[in-house]
């Protein structure tokens, strides 16, 4: 801003980064993806009868189906959803891609399989929320011992503390939008549809979320015809 040049064109300074590329390597450690049969197991056999227990399978279910982001999830109101026959519309703020907090929405489905449905499990815990009349009431709040509910807004720290808790420590918060893209992908859903749901602005970030580490996977040569 103050009419300096940029260092990023630098002669010099391209040939050191360049260096360090060759040195360290470029791959960016990532979150990794879980699959679908470890996420229906796992929900399967979560306990729902505490508050926690429900209120986490909640998280996961949402997180996930939503590819939401651990900010986007602890930032939800229950004023947020809209519960219809058809399914749950989830309106949201502000974001990483939403920076100016233009109206966003994101739709969630019904499962046929109830442990496994993302809509049946928020109404029962928002059923269990102690929500008020009026004003912003967060949807995914912390739970004392004693199963005791609270009005404490959940971290983004907590939901990662979640995820390793339940899916293994490799795991993380961002393994549930990862996860949904490489799922969505692999089930062959093509970037804009998937784009609609995850709200990034290009098909090179879906290329980036996609976890394909196993070469067997959406490999073109499966289908040589020999």
């Amino acid at each position: 801003m103050r009419g300096f040049n940029s260092p990023a064109t630098d002669k010099q300074v391209r040939i050191v980064l360049e260096g360090i590329k060759r040195t360290k390597g470029i791959r960016q450690k990532q979150a990794p993806a879980f699959t679908l049969h470890r996420m229906k197991t796992l929900l399967r056999g979560m306990e729902t009868d505490s508050l926690a227990g429900l209120r986490n399978k909640a998280l996961l279910l949402l997180g996930f189906t939503g590819a939401f982001r651990r900010s986007e999830l602890v930032a939800l109101n229950v004023e947020d959803l809209s519960f219809t026959e058809e399914g749950l519309i989830v309106s949201m703020g502000r974001s990483k891609t939403n920076p100016y907090g233009d109206h966003e929405e994101k739709a969630i489905y019904y499962s046929p399989e109830v442990a496994l449905c993302p809509i049946r499990t928020l109404q029962a815990w928002v059923g269990r929320l102690n929500t008020a009349s009026v004003g912003r009431n967060p949807l995914f709040v912390r739970v004392r011992k004693g199963d005791q509910l609270t009005a404490d807004r959940l971290t983004g720290k907590t939901v990662n503390d979640l995820v390793k808790r339940y899916m293994g420590p490799s795991y993380s918060a961002h393994s549930l939008r990862a996860s949904f893209v490489t799922i969505a992908k692999l089930a062959g859903a093509d970037d804009s549809e998937v784009m609609r749901q995850t709200k990034h602005k290009t098909t090179l970030m879906i290329q980036k979320y996609t976890r394909l580490e196993n070469i067997r996977q959406h490999n073109a040569a499966m289908n040589l015809g020999l």
